[in-house]
């Protein structure tokens, strides 16, 4: 069957005729489409796995290639998995409509399940597990040789059909530490000595997560703290917050020293008993250097303490009615969406620098192939990040500035601007350059991509899309500098 053929085929109707259902065919259908929900998952690993198949022969060797420019054979997969050409992966996460790492993952976990975890692959083809229990294990169980892994193995295939997944995966860990208690131990040794503070994505409140991971002495030091500073705020604010709220505030008086220095001292309460500290009577908790920091504080101008506050950048996109209203939207890059009278709560408490605003209007082009920083702001805030189909928009910090049609030093001026620019991740510049995919500039934040197999896929303000090949040839072939914008 064709491509075109298989794209045309109707498909039904969700919840069409439910409404005839009573209580016994209702639970009969929860059976049936819990079964069917498990037949799609498998079958599409199964597409997945079939895929790596296709791709499993070595590249040809191509010696005038540097070696950074060949294509790679790549083992998603544990110990005992086979390899599959890298610039496959991508072009099967087109069409799985993901970014390529979510669908290398999945690579990797049949190709597990099906040569390394094969009992539990048998419950998971007869329907009778959670494929995506049995895909956990296999990441569990990745570091395990191909012989160790059997312990997993065997164990989790007697389980997986009845247990709750908690349990099974419980089991599963055990049983990893069991076949290799040796990186069992490494693990926890690495672990100990990567702590980290970390910040989640804003959800659609415009808050975020702080996630530390800190000893267990100075995880209590900071709650006693956040502790204290909540006490106080009580006070003034205890009336209308509750206990949460008052030390999600406390703890955002952390980030500003001073002033939490401030707040504490003028709630410090007097002593009432015991002799005067000094540097000789000092009790054993007080440190050494306490006189001498007052001091040094005290010393200090206003301008100086405020200094303490940490530095950032922050791109916050207004339109002018926002601007002059003092209402509507603002987007914060990295932060998602939010409301513009509470843009006060991100930088009230900042002394902040404005910089120009941007007239993305205009065009910028240099005879140059480096980007200048003034056009790599230029294009980020044109294509709204990574260009690469399904990819996520990324860090500005994290992206090579590519030219989609490539540049030619001995070519015309001005190859290089905002008509031939795009923000790239490392992996997918480098597979745009050496694995075959095509990519052409076809207007403002407009990118035509086609891949090693000829599928066309528009990425642009909108999103990712496949395109029609007839329309996309049509954009792609067209003379330099001219954008077609064909609907069909």
């Amino acid at each position: 069957m064709t491509t075109a053929a298989i794209d045309s085929i109707p498909g039904p109707v969700p919840g069409a005729g439910l409404d005839v259902c009573d209580a016994d065919v209702t639970l009969s259908l929860a059976e049936s489409s819990t079964r069917a929900r498990r037949f799609a998952e498998v079958e599409d690993l199964l597409v997945v796995a079939h895929w790596a198949d296709l791709h499993s022969d070595p590249p040809a060797h191509d010696p005038d290639l540097p070696a950074h420019a060949r294509e790679k054979m790549v083992q998603p997969g544990g110990d005992g998995t086979p390899s599959l050409r890298e610039y496959a992966v991508a072009e099967l996460a087109f069409a799985r409509q993901t970014h390529h790492a979510t669908t290398r993952a999945a690579i990797a976990d049949i190709l597990d399940l099906r040569h390394r975890l094969p009992l539990t692959f048998a419950v998971v083809m007869a329907l009778e597990c959670e494929p995506w229990v049995a895909r956990k294990v296999a990441v569990i169980s990745r570091h395990l040789d191909a012989v160790a892994v059997g312990i997993v193995d065997r164990a989790v295939a007697v389980a997986i059909a009845g247990d709750a997944p908690a349990v099974m995966l419980d089991l599963a860990r055990a049983k990893t530490i069991e076949a290799d208690p040796q990186h069992e131990q490494d693990r926890l040794e690495f672990e100990a000595r990567h702590r980290y503070v970390a910040l989640s994505r804003a959800d659609e409140s415009g808050l975020r997560n702080v996630i530390a991971r800190v000893t267990a002495g100075e995880a209590v030091w900071i709650d006693a703290t956040v502790d204290r500073v909540a006490d106080i705020l009580a006070t003034t604010h205890g009336h209308d917050h509750n206990r949460d709220e008052l030390r999600a505030m406390a703890f955002g008086w952390l980030a500003r020293p001073a002033d939490l220095l401030q707040l504490l001292l003028d709630h410090t309460e007097p002593e009432t008993d015991g002799p005067e500290i000094t540097a000789d009577s000092r009790p054993v908790w007080a440190p050494a250097h306490l006189e001498q920091t007052l001091a040094g504080l005290a010393a200090l101008s206003c301008r100086q303490l405020a200094s303490l506050r940490p530095k950032a950048v922050v791109h916050v996109h207004l339109t002018d009615s926002a601007l002059q209203s003092g209402s509507g939207l603002a987007r914060i890059e990295e932060l998602g969406p939010t409301l513009v009278q509470h843009l006060a709560d991100l930088l009230g408490h900042a002394d902040i620098s404005l910089q120009p605003v941007r007239d993305l209007n205009g065009r910028i082009r240099i005879n140059d192939y480096e980007h200048p920083d003034r056009l790599k702001d230029h294009t980020w805030h044109l294509s709204g990040g990574d260009v690469f189909p399904h990819a996520p928009p990324g860090a500005r910090l994290r992206v090579d500035y590519d030219h989609p049609t490539p540049y030619d030093k001995h070519g015309p001026p001005g190859q290089t601007g905002t008509h031939n620019s795009g923000p790239l991740r490392r992996t997918h510049h480098r597979w745009k350059t050496f694995g075959g995919y095509q990519c052409r500039q076809a207007g403002p934040g407009r990118y035509l991509w086609r891949t090693p197999r000829g599928r066309y896929y528009l990425r642009d303000h909108t999103g990712t899309r496949r395109l029609d090949p007839d329309l996309a040839e049509m954009i792609m072939s067209a003379p330099r500098g001219v954008d077609l914008y064909p609907v069909k």
